[in-house]
């Protein structure tokens, strides 16, 4: 049999956190001596007490991972709740990290203010565009929401034209429309095509010429575009161009598998 001082240092834990799980009733020691009160215990404990730490870690309270135990669940069902639970917060940390690269765009762009160029924006016209057009809904604007939605709509697009033979002429082209009753963000996610074609789920859409669009080009990932938006609204006011559409585009230029090497071409339909 151990100390309690050998057993924490076996286990990986402190004195104070077994006796507080032998306050508990969570971990009893295997022996107490009646005269000094000194707790001992076993090395088959050891198995109680890394599920007791694990199930603690994967943010279980003590209370939870009392009746976990008490109900005798089997290592291959503990195992499937780590499991799961590992799942959850591996979501919780996606959406933290996401959460923090957002916050991290938005003070880029607060310290960037300043120093903001105008030179990157470029006025041309825009020809017309025949693209086979899928769409989907966004709950806002948010990286993370709007971004594996388009991801998700041009791959099942892809996917559909390669299917039906239909061949792909330019780099894609997506556009937003606001949904005013929900709050949400319709996507629209179009390849061009040389011709219309009867594509299963897919619609052909006639993106009409512009005239006179203020264009930019962005580097890089989609959840940094708020600096390259700014420098364009910066464009506008000082030159006194306003809209005159809704449906500005984004072009995919390039699209490697690594977002940082990305290359967009936002395009907004203004007038002088």
């Amino acid at each position: 049999m151990f100390t309690i001082g050998d057993f924490a240092s076996l286990g990986r834990v402190s004195v104070r956190m077994l006796r507080h799980y032998d306050a508990i009733g969570l971990l009893r020691p295997a022996r107490v001596d009646p005269t000094t009160g000194y707790r001992h215990y076993r090395a088959g404990q050891l198995a109680q007490l890394n599920r007791i730490v694990a199930l603690k870690e994967l943010g279980f309270s003590l209370q939870q991972v009392k009746t976990i135990l008490q109900d005798r669940v089997t290592a291959d069902e503990l195992r499937g709740m780590l499991r799961l639970r590992r799942v959850e917060l591996e979501a919780v940390m996606s959406d933290a990290r996401a959460r923090l690269a957002e916050v991290e765009s938005r003070l880029r762009t607060i310290e960037s203010e300043s120093r903001m160029s105008t030179e990157p924006v470029v006025i041309k016209s825009l020809p017309p565009l025949r693209v086979a057009e899928l769409t989907a809904t966004s709950g806002s604007f948010d990286p993370r929401e709007i971004g594996p939605v388009v991801t998700s709509l041009f791959d099942d697009l892809r996917t559909r034209l390669d299917a039906a033979g239909v061949a792909v002429v330019g780099p894609g082209v997506t556009r937003y429309e606001d949904i005013q009753h929900t709050g949400g963000v319709a996507v629209h996610a179009g390849l061009p095509v040389a011709e219309d074609a009867e594509v299963d789920g897919v619609g052909m859409v006639e993106l009409a010429g512009v005239e006179r669009a203020a264009t930019i080009v962005h580097c890089g990932p989609m959840d940094g575009i708020l600096p390259t938006v700014q420098v364009l609204a910066r464009w506008l006011d000082e030159n006194g161009s306003r809209l005159t559409a809704r449906h500005s585009r984004e072009v995919s230029i390039a699209r490697p598998a690594d977002p940082t090497e990305w290359v967009t071409e936002l395009q907004v339909p203004t007038v002088a």
